[in-house]
C-alpha cells in the first residue's frame, strides 16, 4: 500500500506510526516502573482535545487551502528554484514563524485563552503533545501567510507544518534522551520542553520553538532546565473543573469576567492583548514580573547565604 502513496504521504505516515509505536512503549514503561507518567482521566482528555482539533482542522482545512494558494497564485515575490534550497528555507522559515505563532500565544492574552489547554495537564508524556490547541487552525493560516508571499505552494506549506509537527510531538517526554551537546545548541530537546510546559515561575514562557531552539536563544526566551526542585507541570493556577467544556473555555471565562470588570474601555482593552497577568489596577502579575521578583528573592538569599 505504501509504495503507492506519494512519497511525502510516505514520510508522514511513517512518522505518524512510529509516535503511536513510541506512546504505547512509553506508557507501557511507566506503569511497569510506576513512574506515574501517564494518568487515566488525564490521557482521556488528551485524546478528547485531540478528537476536537482533528474536527476543527478538517473543518476549515479548505479555507486554509485556499487562502494559502490564493496568496500563492497572486502575490508571490519570487519562486527558489533549487529543491533542496526550497525544502530548506521552507522549514526553516515555517519553523520560525511557528515560534512567532507560539510565541504570540503566550503573551498575548486573547491567543492564550486558546492556547492554554496545551498547558492545562499536570502530567507531561507523548499523549501531551496531542493536548491540542484546539481553535488553533481557525487563526494559524494567517501566520504562515509570509510563506506563500515568498513562493511556497499551500501543499508543501500544509506538509513542512506536518512534519514539523511531528517533531514537536517527540519531545514530549520525561525520559532523560541521551544527546550530544552540540544538538541542544540548535533543536529543541524533551528537556527544553519539559522547561516549556513547566509552571515553576522561572520556567514560565520559555523555549516557544518547536524544531529549533536557535529562536529562543536569539530572542532571549531560552531556559536551561536547571533548577534544584523538580519540574511541576500545569498552569501556575490550575482549574479545579477540568470537565470537558471547562477545560476548553476556563481561561476565556477568565479573562470576560476581567473585561467586565474593568473601570474604562482602555482596560478592557489591555485584559485582550496584554500578557496573561495583567490587569488594570496591578492586582495580578505578568510572568516577567514574577521573575523579576523571583531573581530578586535569590539574590537576597544568596547575600544571607554568603554573610552567614
Amino acid at each position: 500500500m505504501l509504495q503507492h502513496l506519494d512519497p511525502r504521504n510516505q514520510a508522514a505516515l511513517v512518522l505518524m506510526c512510529l509516535l503511536v509505536v513510541l506512546t504505547l512503549v512509553e506508557m507501557a514503561l511507566s506503569y511497569w516502573e510506576d513512574r506515574k507518567y501517564y494518568e487515566t482521566r488525564d490521557t482521556l482528555t488528551n485524546i478528547y482535545l485531540t478528537s476536537l482539533a482533528v474536527v476543527t482542522n478538517l473543518c476549515v482545512k479548505v479555507f486554509t487551502f485556499f487562502i494559502l494558494d490564493y496568496t500563492y497564485q497572486h502575490y508571490r515575490l519570487f519562486e527558489i528554484r533549487n529543491i533542496f534550497w526550497y525544502w530548506f528555507v521552507l522549514v526553516i522559515v515555517q519553523d520560525f514563524l511557528y515560534w512567532v505563532l507560539h510565541y504570540t500565544g503566550h503573551y498575548c492574552r486573547m491567543f492564550w485563552a486558546m492556547h492554554v489547554t496545551h498547558h492545562s495537564s499536570e502530567h507531561f508524556n507523548f499523549t501531551t503533545g496531542f493536548r491540542s490547541t484546539v481553535f488553533e487552525p481557525l487563526y494559524r493560516v494567517f501566520f504562515y501567510l509570509p510563506l506563500a508571499v515568498m513562493g511556497f505552494t499551500a501543499l508543501d506549506i500544509l506538509y513542512a507544518y506536518l512534519i514539523t509537527q511531528l517533531y514537536g510531538n517527540l519531545v514530549h517526554t520525561q525520559y532523560k534522551i541521551p544527546l550530544p551537546k552540540w544538538y541542544g545548541w540548535i533543536f529543541v530537546t524533551p528537556a527544553h520542553h519539559r522547561v516549556h510546559h513547566a509552571s515553576n515561575i522561572p520556567y514560565l514562557d520559555k523555549n516557544m520553538g518547536m524544531v529549533l531552539i536557535i529562536w529562543d536563544r536569539i530572542f532571549g526566551t531560552f531556559r536551561d532546565e536547571d533548577l534544584p526542585e523538580p519540574v511541576k507541570y500545569g498552569l501556575t493556577k490550575q482549574p479545579e473543573d477540568m470537565g470537558p467544556v471547562n477545560v476548553l473555555f476556563h481561561e476565556w471565562k477568565a479573562l470576560l469576567h476581567d473585561v467586565r470588570n474593568a473601570p474604562d474601555f482602555k482596560s478592557k482593552i489591555g485584559y485582550f492583548i496584554h500578557p496573561p497577568g495583567w490587569s488594570h489596577d496591578g492586582s495580578t502579575q505578568t510572568a516577567r514580573v514574577l521573575q523579576r521578583e523571583y531573581k530578586e528573592m535569590e539574590e537576597v538569599h544568596k547575600k544571607h547565604e554568603t554573610a552567614a
